[in-house]
């Protein structure tokens, strides 16, 4: 493959020439540094025998251009009076012109050869692969990298365009945190990073995901644990990543209480499997009140997958870089990089207490630098840093009107991983007409195309047919924006899924403390009652005669709703409402989604976790009973089984009978067929993780250990003969280029940035 050096920056095509060329004279040159003159054009490597190499990062441009530049340079060349000069460059030129530039460059150029052009620079990279792999951003700019990503994740969740990986990949700076994370995940097949809000944590995830793909590693992206057991498959080699998985804003014991065991569960699985490898990512406050509060998460084996990166782990010189790469992607103008110069604000800028790639990002984007004067943006840049809340809250406030406004708080409250238009719209009009009637403001029909196409781009950018945040911290900024009580009591009855006023009540528990204020918000959802029997669970799918889609919230979450909400008011209606649900539910239950809710319903109600008894207690119990029975019988995997186990021994002596029994003959069942029930499996990680459920099923049931010997060696035996028809895989190996160890000062800070000027 041929590389054409266009994702490079001149810092990095420089750092690219020195390893190549070092590599292939067997010299170490010193890193670039201001020549005799200060200026650019002085740039220069050097090794102790007086061999100076100059690279020329000029792709795209025409040789005219080279030519003029060292014909400027000559005259520095000859003070430098080197032994030998080399010159890199990514500029095309033929053999004639090659010769028309050496003599260009003087008696210092002792061959031809010592020009070397991108050509030679791609010969090289055949020759040296390891510095290929060392430079990561030029390797996942190969458009047979790119096709991969793309392709792999279409699957999953076709949020990954070429343009989403190009961009972060110009952006990146190769640091420490790559190694070291790549090197726990290759000893223990899974990685959790963890650290503050904007340090990089998904762009550290996705740039060791892509890496994989060399090796035709398959990339799938997960939203829920569900999608990961669902995708696992021991005849591949799979990277699955599951970003911020225990969510962007807060979490809470009950939400976590829905998928800790599942992932202590999923992160087994992938231990024990040749062919997977696992990176989750999360804000590390959240990570560690998770661990406190879990039993599964608090496991100290989790301690070696953890990666804590931390904006602490950035040399001075890789802050730079950031800066340095936002700063030319964005083509941010070259007066207002001039201004970051001649005001001496870079090394503040760099070594700021409050320094964040989230922060660098959003003050190098062309929405908010198009209002700022270029003398002041450096001001306004640290200020940024001050306080970082300011960035979205002066564009929210001040820059778009109540259309885009009230487009933004509808998606706050939607799916943390995009929305589609669709359901959008539909969210919106509702929101948006009850909110301008409330405030006397003016709306009409096009608003939503209106607000969609002026969001774009700054606040909000679309993908195929879902929108999603442009960036993380925006949803920061509105959970501080939203958390007004009297806002919230607008905008809850204007809710038209349960899974959007869900969000909202769930943020509204989490976030309001005031006595009364959880009160007041569940009173004004008593209009969407008709909504909770109403709203179908699944859809028709659109160009899928006879297909489903997932609509809304399932059944057991309509009754969690529907009680907390009665538990806090006090109100008849909605008791009522979850009764005429429960009497007559529509669409059915599902083992994945309602099993553990419904065995939570009898500890809830039995122990008083809502306070008081409930108004229709002992004839809504009955009902959950059978439904819970049925599910047990008919529904429930093994996987589900297993869950569900752990949940009534939970839930202790609050379990009716029924249940219990039915969960001992759906686990027995297990026993007698398990020859049928593998006979199709082909995925070794779930074997083994049914081998310990047989184990830990043994005591539960009373089960002799003859029974369970038995039926495990007929699982070994499948597990065998997967494993005599597969190959394990081995993690591909990559490393960051090595940090550079000269010193680098406020005179190298600012000869990093100057060549943005002369662009």
């Amino acid at each position: 493959m041929s590389y054409d050096f266009k994702n490079l920056s001149f810092a990095d095509f420089e750092d690219l020439a020195r390893d190549l060329i070092g590599k292939e004279l067997g010299v170490r040159f010193e890193a670039f540094c201001p020549g005799p003159d200060g200026g650019i054009d002085g740039r220069h490597a050097q090794t102790d025998a007086n061999v100076i190499l100059q690279a020329k990062h000029y792709e795209g441009s025409r040789l005219s251009k080279l030519k003029s530049t060292m014909k400027r340079e000559r005259r520095a060349i000859d003070v430098l009076a080197p032994d030998r000069y080399l010159l890199a460059t990514s500029c095309k030129f033929s053999p004639p012109s090659k010769a028309s530039l050496a003599a260009l460059i003087g008696p210092c150029l002792k061959s031809e050869a010592d020009i070397f052009g991108p050509e030679d620079l791609n010969g090289l990279l055949r020759k040296y692969p390891e510095i290929l792999k060392a430079h990561i951003k030029l390797w996942l700019s190969g458009a047979g990298v790119l096709d991969r990503v793309v392709r792999s994740a279409a699957h999953a969740y076709a949020t990954i365009t070429t343009e989403d990986i190009e961009h972060k990949v110009r952006v990146y700076a190769s640091n420490p945190s790559f190694d070291q994370s790549l090197k726990k995940l290759r000893k223990h097949h899974v990685l959790i990073i963890s650290g503050p809000p904007g340090v990089g944590k998904t762009t550290l995830a996705e740039m060791i995901c892509y890496t994989f793909l060399s090796e035709d590693w398959e990339l799938v992206p997960i939203r829920s644990l569900e999608d990961g057991f669902a995708a696992i498959n021991d005849s591949k080699n799979q990277i699955f990543l599951f970003d911020d998985f225990l969510g962007r804003v807060a979490l809470d014991k009950q939400a976590l209480a829905h998928k800790d065991s599942e992932l202590a569960r999923f992160m087994s699985r992938i231990r024990r499997s040749p062919n997977a490898r696992f990176i989750l990512t999360t804000r590390g406050h959240i990570f560690e009140e998770a661990r406190r509060v879990s039993e599964h998460l608090g496991d100290e084996r989790l301690d070696v997958t953890k990666y804590v990166l931390d904006v602490g782990v950035y040399t001075r010189r890789i802050k730079a870089r950031i800066l340095y790469n936002h700063l030319l992607v964005a083509e941010v103008p070259k007066a207002h990089i001039r201004a970051l110069i001649e005001s001496g604000s870079l090394a503040e800028i760099i070594d700021h207490k409050n320094y964040n790639p989230r922060v660098i990002e959003a003050m190098t984007d062309s929405f908010r630098i198009e209002e700022i004067e270029s003398s002041e943006y450096p001001a306004a840049f640290l200020t940024a840093l001050k306080n970082p809340s300011k960035i979205w809250d002066t564009a929210f406030r001040n820059h778009i009107d109540n259309r885009c406004q009230h487009l933004l708080i509808t998606m706050f409250f939607l799916s943390e991983y995009g929305v589609s238009i669709r359901n959008l719209r539909v969210a919106y009009d509702s929101l948006h007409a009850t909110m301008s009637a409330s405030y006397g403001l003016s709306h009409g029909p096009k608003d939503f195309e209106e607000a969609l196409r002026i969001l774009e781009g700054s606040f909000v950018s679309i993908r195929g047919e879902n929108v999603f945040f442009v960036n993380p911290s925006l949803k920061d900024y509105l959970a501080s924006y939203v958390s007004d009580p009297e806002l919230l009591c607008r905008l809850a009855p204007t809710a038209k899924s349960i899974d959007w006023i869900a969000n909202l009540w769930d943020f509204a528990q989490r976030n309001l403390t005031v006595s009364g204020e959880q009160e007041r918000i569940a009173r004004a959802c008593v209009g969407l009652v008709n909504m909770f029997v109403k709203n179908p669970i699944w859809r028709p799918m659109r160009g899928g005669p006879g297909t489903l889609e997932y609509n809304d919230a399932g059944i057991s979450k309509r009754w969690e709703l529907l009680i907390e909400w009665w538990q806090v008011t006090d109100d008849i209606r909605f008791a009522d409402t979850l009764m005429a649900i429960a009497r007559n539910p529509q669409q059915g239950f599902s083992a994945w989604s309602d099993g553990e809710t419904l065995i939570r319903f009898f500890t809830c109600l039995r122990d008083r976790d809502y306070g008081r008894e409930f108004i229709y207690e002992e004839e809504f119990l009955t009902i959950v009973e059978k439904t819970l029975v049925d599910v047990i019988c008919w529904q429930a995997s093994r996987d589900e089984l297993s869950s569900m186990v752990d949940a009534v021994d939970e839930a202790g002596s609050a379990i009716p009978e029924s249940v219990s029994s039915a969960l001992e003959n759906a686990i027995l069942q297990e026993f007698d067929e398990v020859e049928s029930r593998i006979s199709e499996e082909e995925n070794i990680s779930s074997l083994n993780d049914y081998i310990e459920s047989l184990k830990k099923f043994t005591p539960r049931f009373g089960i002799s250990e003859t029974v369970l010997q038995s039926t495990i060696s007929k699982v070994e035996d499948r597990i065998t003969e997967i494993e005599e028809n597969s190959t394990p895989a081995s993690s591909p190996s990559f490393s960051s280029p090595k940090p550079h160890a000269e010193k680098f000062d406020d005179d190298a800070l600012k000869n990093l940035f100057t060549p943005l000027l002369d662009e």
